[in-house]
């Protein structure tokens, strides 16, 4: 039933108080713990730093001390498979503290309950999902901690998916985005695969999703809208009957984009750049920003809800018909 999948709300937060999820580790300078975000008309730096990010030499703007943020214009936000986080901890958060980053979602960063104390990050709140009983996967999302916002549990109680999923709270005028993130193992089975598209269905329900992960499949030309695997066309199934949009167009890793970015809306998600690898990732890290979501005009009219349509049963009602029998005679306009 739908209503099993319908969000949990767990109270808004902003950093304040006890978080269970929540974890800080003081790994920044006093420059770079400042107030991150967006301002419209802002420039984006005020300045330029030299910085080793693995193999890549980047000349990277910094941070302006005054930046604020509130969600009333835009979010910075990067998304990355880091193959374990290892020692990249460090790195990250030069990048992120440099860059200034709102949202940072990542896909295997296969920690442990051991990596509980030193994975925390000087202004950040963190949620993270380990994969327990096997060696590697895990999803993790740092959301500044100036942002309000709140874990959602999307039918968590059945079969266990490697996702995380949040409400960040829009000012007054713009709506509420919902965040995801999500690693799908390559050798993931059908009943997880369907656990997965349940709580999709669900979250892009809501005014303006935004899911971002590794997804692993290789084989979907998304120009096309076309897969070799069965498993890949049920996940391009449930990309068509959600509605969503995949905004990311060049290879994230060897030759195939397996990093993908959804959303339910056009418009929401923009600027996307492919920024280099974190370390010996084979990865290459996604840039993008979350533009402002308006809120919707109150309208009394009565419209169908396609997305909620049962479009199985509409293809079976119309396999029944018989169209020769119903269109013999009849031309083009007649029908």
């Amino acid at each position: 039933m739908l209503w099993d999948y319908v969000p949990r709300l767990e109270g808004w937060g902003t950093g304040q108080g006890p978080q269970p999820t929540a974890q800080r580790r003081a790994g920044c300078t006093t420059a770079c713990s400042k107030p991150r975000g967006d301002k419209p008309g802002a420039p984006d730096a005020t300045g330029t730093n030299e910085v080793t990010l693995g193999r890549h030499i980047k000349r990277i703007p910094a941070t302006p001390a005054n930046k604020s943020a509130s969600f009333g214009a835009q979010l910075k936000c990067l998304c990355v498979n880091t193959q374990s986080m290892g020692s990249k901890q460090e790195e990250l958060e030069t990048c992120v503290c440099l860059q200034g980053y709102d949202l940072i979602g990542i896909t295997e960063m296969w920690w442990e309950s051991s990596y509980d104390c030193s994975v925390g990050m000087e202004g950040y709140r963190l949620f993270r999902k380990d994969r327990h009983g096997r060696r590697g996967g895990g999803v993790a999302l740092y959301v500044n901690d100036q942002l309000e916002c709140m874990e959602l549990h999307l039918g968590m109680e059945e079969e266990p998916t490697k996702s995380i999923w949040v409400r960040i709270k829009g000012r007054a005028g713009a709506g509420d985005i919902i965040a995801g993130v999500c690693y799908r193992p390559p050798d993931q089975g059908d009943q997880a695969d369907e656990a997965l598209y349940r709580q999709i269905g669900a979250a892009s329900h809501s005014q303006a999703l935004v899911l971002m992960g590794d997804f692993n499949h290789p084989d979907i030309c998304w120009r096309d809208n076309a897969a070799e695997c069965k498993q890949s066309r049920k996940f391009l199934e449930c990309v068509d009957n959600n509605f969503l949009l995949q905004v990311i167009e060049e290879p994230t890793r060897r030759g195939a984009i397996l990093d993908l970015i959804l959303t339910n809306r056009e418009g929401v998600v923009g600027d996307v750049k492919l920024k280099g690898s974190l370390g010996c990732s084979d990865h290459e890290m996604v840039e993008f920003r979350i533009l402002r979501a308006a809120r919707r005009a109150c309208n009394k009219l009565t419209t169908l809800d396609l997305s909620r349509a049962d479009f199985g049963l509409f293809r079976d009602l119309l396999g029944r018909t018989p169209w020769d029998k119903a269109l013999e005679g009849r031309g083009a306009h007649d029908s």
